[in-house]
């Protein structure tokens, strides 16, 4: 099974060491965390956390990848799948351990730095995770949430095949959720080859 992949602009591979200059250009912007976090980050507290944030489990089907550009190589984000946190304000890494997928929901996620916004990478980034769930990886279900007031994400996650599904508790919050299964997928699949 490959980690790595693609979609029509963008390389896909698993979060590094590395990528610390990614996570710095993320987290460090207000206008880039404002719907995913409280707060900035330091680059000092990202050099600490990039240990945890690396990790994988499930044969490496659950994580962070990072988003390449493919006609300039440059790094535009991150997109992931990890369990989904109900009780905390962020992933409980203590789960992305083994080789077996994590006890709850496993959420996609994504977050681009600014240059990238408004091109239409989201939706090819999260459309493409959704065949890595549903053709690699033993996932029957995928599911997400978003900040009420991202209506952005909202447009995004709809594009991608996930359903809403009303408020769901999440991050310590009552937000709106949304979810696709294997099945749904599928077919969404299949209808989309018949009306070719």
């Amino acid at each position: 099974m490959s980690l790595c992949f693609e979609s029509a602009r963008l390389r896909y591979r698993p979060l590094e060491i590395g990528d610390l200059d990614l996570a710095i250009e993320q987290w460090t912007d207000p206008e880039v965390v404002r719907y995913v976090s409280d707060r900035t980050y330091s680059e000092q507290e990202l050099v600490d956390e990039m240990p945890i944030v690396v990790r994988r489990c499930a044969a490496g089907c659950i994580g962070i990848w990072v988003l390449i550009e493919k006609r300039t190589g440059e790094k535009l984000g991150s997109v992931f799948l990890l369990p989904m946190p109900v009780e905390l304000d962020d992933t409980d890494w203590d789960l992305v351990v083994g080789e077996e997928i994590p006890e709850g929901d496993i959420e996609v996620g994504y977050i681009l730095k600014r240059a990238a916004w408004g091109k239409g990478y989201a939706t090819e980034a999260c459309t493409r995770m959704m065949q890595f769930a549903f053709e690699v990886s033993p996932l029957q279900e995928v599911v997400a949430t978003i900040d009420p007031d991202n209506q952005a994400s909202r447009r995004v996650l709809t594009k991608s095949g996930l359903r809403e599904i009303g408020l769901i508790r999440a991050y310590q919050a009552e937000i709106p959720g949304f979810k696709i299964t294997r099945a749904q997928w599928q077919a969404d699949r299949q209808s989309a080859e018949a009306g070719k």
